[in-house]
């Protein structure tokens, strides 16, 4: 992150990025379009709904682009015990991320421990795999955005990210800079939701994104 977002080149900005995919009427051949063009552009990730992730972890086979997926996606309201089989799950089939999103409602009620449980527990289940936190920053107050970004960061979670993409808004420059400040730079920060340009992505980076989730990924690169 010490390398000027503006000197990134295409190929550089494209290690930032998670091509991705989470439609509910995506089909097979969307997510084989998916990952021909996360190879071609060789793409940090490809990220799908856990359904997809035999497939793609086919098609990304020898490419070096890693397979991705959310769970307990969009709203993060099932049981820890369901997050943490479906995390085993997707891991089973070859997936190298997961992506989980936190019970928003127990954040808002003042229930920390149980929020920082539920992380870790999928944090254990996810075993040599990445897991990204999605916090919902839409529907979360400053104050709280600090409160998960810390849970988080206390449960062993790799990166902490802003968005589903089906909330009211999606990433903002102010959300990415002070998850940054919060989790420092140990941590992983990704910027999802809304980020469509090559400048809406460079501003991520320059607040402190170190991943960008897109569906937008060809356009971002200038390609």
């Amino acid at each position: 992150m010490s390398q000027s977002a503006t000197s990134l080149t295409p190929s550089d900005l494209a290690q930032y990025i998670d091509h991705t995919i989470l439609r509910p009427d995506a089909t097979p051949a969307d997510i084989s379009r998916l990952c021909n063009e996360a190879a071609r552009y060789k793409f940090k990730a490809v990220c799908v709904n856990p359904i997809f992730i035999p497939q793609i972890v086919s098609d990304l086979a020898g490419t070096g682009v890693a397979a991705c997926s959310v769970i307990c996606f969009p709203f993060g309201a099932t049981s820890t015990a369901m997050k943490v089989a479906e995390a085993e799950w997707v891991v089973k089939q070859g997936a190298h991320e997961v992506d989980m999103v936190i019970p928003v409602g127990l954040l808002k009620a003042g229930q920390f421990d149980a929020v920082r449980d539920d992380i870790a527990a999928v944090k254990v289940a996810c075993g040599d795999a990445i897991l990204k936190v999605i916090l919902e920053t839409a529907l979360l107050t400053d104050d709280e955005k600090v409160i998960a970004c810390t849970l988080s960061k206390e449960a062993g979670a790799d990166f902490v990210k802003t968005s589903t993409g089906f909330a009211s808004s999606g990433a903002t420059v102010a959300d990415i800079a002070l998850m940054r400040k919060t989790v420092g730079e140990t941590m992983g920060v990704k910027a999802s939701g809304g980020v469509r340009t090559t400048e809406d992505a460079l501003r991520m980076i320059n607040a402190g994104a170190s991943r960008i989730g897109a569906s937008a990924s060809i356009s971002i690169i200038g390609q």
